[in-house]
């Protein structure tokens, strides 16, 4: 088989991985190593976009996807009938090195079907890494997706080359991991996300007392700078999105991921039925999103999220899909609005819906020069028409009877409208 027939099937493999992202690397550069590649200043980096809409700026593509796994939800698994290809090692590194002297990318993100046994594939894909920066001093990003069940000492091997590293937890249960993909192990999984925790805590150590106490030989080899990340499937299994937040959040306090990426579960051809017949509304994967942002960087609980109730009024742990979790919440406990932006503390302005992060610390800022008033919030383009509510300034004072108002909710409701797939 050709390489651009390979290339073809092996992208287009890749392309069910969400956690891609190439944020947070360390910075480095090739000029004095006399190999390839930088990730610092952006600079020859280009972005491309795949047909959904996501910005791609590595190569992202499989080793292989011959795998003899059987995950119900995945498209490689082993009796599918799609089309198979693998590259071999030199093939891979070859890409990386064209690719990038062409500007196509800044980067490679390396995952792999499981071929022969989890330790000789994960051999192959190190191999590729390990080539990569030994021999041709490539100094791009590399994002490895690793093998939970492979050995310990390969897996630290690739926390030497990569950027960064990720293990996919796949599903929120354990149960629904042992029914869709009986190969896999919850344990196993979060076993391996412990060993490269400890990798990168002893690195990331070892670089603040260097640091501290000026001596670069306490530095250790760098293990994985950028983290490691993860990711769901959302809609396979009939996991709440109470169930899906739960897990996320007890993976970012255990193991202090960088991400976690929430993929809506596509239909495959020839599907199991223990799977769904229909993808999950996108907008559920949206809301996800938004509710795990609140939970790193607004202060919230799982518990506190607005969660829908069904026509008996009965929870059914689900996030609202017509409007975000913040506004949700807002709009669950309004008896703690208006806020007075003059007077409230940092973390109450940062969950008034429509106020971000970087607005509520500027109106900290501005109000200890002078009061705030409404006309400041609209030279801050906030969105008046979502926030004039929630808020009161110097000049504006919004009756009680507007927030309490019924109408209100129907006023926020995003109506529903027809979801794109997303291939």
């Amino acid at each position: 088989m050709k390489l651009l027939q390979k290339l073809e099937i092996l992208a287009d493999a890749a392309k069910y991985d969400a956690s891609c992202a190439s944020s947070a690397a360390e910075k480095r550069d090739s000029t004095n190593s006399g190999g390839i590649g930088s990730t610092s200043g952006g600079m020859g980096i280009c972005h491309s976009y795949t047909p959904d809409g996501r910005c791609v700026s590595l190569l992202k593509i499989l080793l292989t996807n011959f795998c003899q796994y059987e995950c119900a939800y995945c498209v490689n698994r082993t009796s599918s009938n799609v089309p198979r290809a693998r590259f071999t090692v030199a093939e891979v590194v070859k890409l990386t090195l064209e690719f990038y002297k062409r500007n196509y990318i800044e980067g490679l993100f390396l995952s792999s079907g499981i071929i022969q046994s989890a330790n000789y594939t994960m051999e192959q894909v190190v191999e590729v890494a390990r080539t990569l920066r030994l021999q041709h001093s490539f100094a791009g990003y590399i994002h490895l997706k690793t093998i939970p069940e492979a050995a310990p000492e390969l897996l630290a091997e690739a926390g030497l080359y990569a950027d960064r590293l990720s293990i996919n937890v796949e599903l929120p249960s354990e149960v629904s991991l042992k029914q869709l993909a009986p190969e896999k192990n919850a344990r196993s999984i979060e076993r391996s996300m412990a060993n490269l925790d400890q990798g990168i805590r002893a690195y990331k150590a070892s670089k603040l007392d260097a640091k501290k106490k000026r001596n670069n030989k306490l530095l250790k080899p760098a293990f994985s700078p950028s983290g490691q990340s993860t990711q769901m499937i959302v809609g396979a299994d009939q996991s709440t999105d109470a169930t899906i937040l739960q897990k996320a959040n007890g993976l970012y306090r255990s193991f202090k991921l960088k991400r976690v990426y929430y993929s809506a579960f596509s239909p495959i051809p020839d599907a199991s039925s223990d799977l769904p017949l229909q993808a999950p509304p996108l907008v559920r994967e949206h809301r996800l999103y938004q509710a795990d942002w609140l939970l790193r960087f607004y202060g919230f609980t799982v518990d506190e999220l607005a969660f829908s109730t069904n026509a008996n009024g009965d929870a059914v742990n689900m996030l609202a899909l017509d409007k975000d979790p913040k506004l949700a919440w807002a709009l669950a406990n309004r008896e703690l609005f208006p806020i007075n932006l003059n007077t409230a503390d940092y973390e109450q302005v940062l969950r008034v819906p429509g106020i971000g992060v970087i607005n509520a610390r500027r109106i900290i800022r501005q109000r200890r020069i002078r009061a705030i008033r409404y006309n400041d919030l609209i030279q801050l383009k906030l969105p008046i028409q979502k926030i004039k509510y929630f808020v009161s300034t110097l000049d504006h004072h919004p009756h009680t009877q507007a927030l309490d108002g019924a109408m209100l909710d129907q006023q926020f409701s995003v109506g529903a409208t027809p979801q794109l797939t997303l291939f």
